[in-house]
Formats: C-alpha cells, structure tokens, sequence
C-alpha cells in the first residue's frame, strides 16, 4: 500500500514553538523520481480542481468540498489506491490526503479521474507544515498513518513520525470522539506507537488497554500488507478516539 520514504533521514526545518524556534528532523526522504507520462499529465490537468497548497492557509471546508461532511486526513498516501478505494466505499465522507512524492499525486489524480472519485483533496507538502498552518481546529473526524517508514535502525528512531508532540498535534485538529487510526507492519514501531498512544493526554483506546485493534472495515487489505501476510508478516492496527 504504502511506500517506505514518507520520513526524513537528514532533512530538518525550523517550527515555531512558544519564542523559541526549535530544529524539527523531518520523517521523510524527498525522492527525485520521476513522474510517468500518465502521472504528469492527470498531476497537470486535476492539480487546480483538487490540489491544495500551503498558500490556502486554513482550509473552509464547505468552500473546498462543495458541502458539509465529515472530513478524513490521511498522511502519507503513497501511490493513492487506497485512498481512493477508501473514497469510493464512503461518497458521503470528504477526505484529504497529504504525500510529498509528486508522482503519488499525480497516480492519486489519475484513479480519481478513472473510478469517477471527487470527495478527495490533496497537499504536496509536509504533513507537519499542512496541519499547523491549513487545518482548522476541532474539525477532523479521523486521522489516519497506514505504514509509515518504520526506521528499524534503533538510532534512527527519532525519525519516526509517530511521537508525542505530533499525536498532541493532532488531537488539536481532531473533533471531540474523533480517531486516530495507525497501523504498521513492523512489530518493533507497533509497540512504540502503542506506548505514545497509550501515554498520551486526551485519548481512550478503542480496543481493551493496551490492546491492538481488529482491522476496521474501512481500510482496505493492499497489494504491500497480502504480500507480507505471505512473508509471515504481522499487522498491527490501533485506533484511539479523542476524549478531551
């Protein structure tokens, strides 16, 4: 489903915090790949109808979508097929997605125009950057990470998306009963993100405490995760819903 660059090895950009500006690393690696023929042209032809910059400052729905709806971020799209497989099954729900790979917007665009998809938006920018300055507050119903870069090497676990500071980020954004979904295949980052969910102020597992989630219905089974069931890969899935 997903790609294994949505994270950012040496790459690092300044945030605002109170006075002081501190050195956020980023969680992923920008490719240079180049976008297929397809690919740049759905980018070119879709990107005024549904491409969303930074320059949009915070977003009004109902200006966006065309309606009131519940809205669904995703962060980390990768090539979109799931996104758009999720958009299909939920017309009456607005999503949003986020992917820095230009060629995973333009694939994004190319599906939505081929299934007849228009309740999908997208960034082409850092997840962190759309979120602080584009999405208003207590507005979100879900969020939702499927298999961000895990960064196995234990000192490159800094570099991983899910922290602390990013979950209280979005628990700004989220409504009140709103979700956070995540899921990984890598047992290792499964439980780190188990320990920051179950840590963190505001949220209430979905499942029993400490307990992973059965897979929601809403998410769909991908070409990346059958492939590593046939490897003996474990997925893991864990939905909090914010409380306060």
């Amino acid at each position: 489903m997903k790609k294994r660059d949505n994270s950012s090895g040496r790459e690092k950009t300044n945030i605002e915090k109170g006075d002081k500006t501190l050195r956020r690393i980023r969680s992923f690696v920008k490719r240079s790949g180049r976008m297929t023929l397809g690919q740049q042209k759905a980018y070119d032809n879709y990107w005024p109808q549904y491409g969303l910059s930074l320059q949009d400052n915070e977003l009004n729905y109902v200006e966006v979508f065309g309606r009131e709806a519940p809205v669904i971020l995703e962060i980390g799209f990768g090539m979109g097929a799931s996104l758009v497989e999720m958009a299909v099954a939920a017309p009456e729900q607005n999503f949003i997605g986020i992917e820095v790979h230009q060629p995973g917007v333009g694939k994004l665009f190319h599906l939505m125009d081929e299934q007849g998809v228009n309740n999908i938006r997208a960034y082409c920018d850092d997840a962190v950057d759309v979120i602080n300055q584009c999405i208003p507050n207590d507005s979100l119903a879900r969020v939702q990470v499927y298999f961000p870069d895990p960064w196995h090497k234990k000192k490159h676990n800094k570099r991983r998306l899910i922290q602390p500071d990013f979950i209280q980020l979005l628990r700004v954004k989220l409504k009140v009963d709103g979700v956070i979904h995540l899921a990984t295949d890598w047992e290792h980052y499964a439980e780190q993100m188990m320990e920051v969910m179950t840590a963190a102020e505001g949220f209430s597992n979905q499942a029993e405490e400490y307990c992973f989630a059965e897979k929601p219905a809403y998410r769909p089974i991908t070409k990346f995760e059958r492939r590593g069931e046939r490897l003996g890969h474990g997925v893991w899935d864990i939905v909090f819903q914010k409380v306060c």
